[in-house]
């Protein structure tokens, strides 16, 4: 019976550890003049005004972009920061062949991280990661497949976007039309939505 009682403290003293390990990651305790002062870190809080339906329409927008952001935010993310990577290595390749020769065996790895994900995308969604890529990037899908495979394949890709009543060269705008869409990456990414 002492033997379980003991491994119960035991037990219960190291889960107190490990929680208070994991509180002062983000509290800080500072003395100032004999007096004890907690400084803790939060979340950044979005305040916006309540959203306001004109009609079931308007609803079924607002709740569509939530779902699309959810799901493609974090693929804009993970693809910034593979273009980053590329383009540290292609930075410090010498020659134009050995460039093409490494882009062709990451573009390759790309295609199979990436495709059983985007092949599961709906038409929108896939707007939405162009968008956000923009959002992320500061250049248009556009300019991302111009840098990376040439203009032929930007025009290409651009005459086809097209066909579909798309454009790869559409900027990002978060003050003017894309603002419901700014509103929705700033709440999800604080964790308020």
């Amino acid at each position: 019976m002492r033997r379980v009682r003991l491994i119960g403290m035991l037990l219960a003293v190291s889960i107190s550890m490990f929680a208070a390990n994991s509180y002062l990651d983000s509290c800080l305790v500072q003395v100032n003049n004999g007096d004890t002062l907690y400084m803790a870190w939060l979340h950044e809080v979005w305040v916006y005004p309540p959203m306001v339906f004109k009609n079931r329409r308007q609803e079924k927008f607002y709740w569509r972009t939530v779902r699309d952001v959810k799901k493609c935010l974090p693929y804009a993310k993970k693809i910034t920061a593979d273009m980053a990577v590329a383009d540290a290595e292609l930075a410090k390749l010498p020659d134009d062949k050995a460039r093409r020769k490494w882009w062709r065996a990451y573009e390759r790895y790309l295609f199979k991280k990436y495709e059983q994900d985007f092949r599961g995308m709906t038409a929108g969604q896939g707007r939405m990661l162009m968008k956000l890529m923009d959002r992320e990037t500061d250049r248009s899908s556009y300019d991302l497949i111009k840098q990376y495979k040439g203009k032929a394949a930007a025009n290409f890709w651009q005459f086809i976007a097209k066909l579909f009543q798309n454009d790869l060269k559409e900027e990002y705008d978060a003050s003017d039309k894309d603002r419901i869409i700014e509103r929705v990456i700033n709440l999800v990414e604080a964790g308020q939505l």
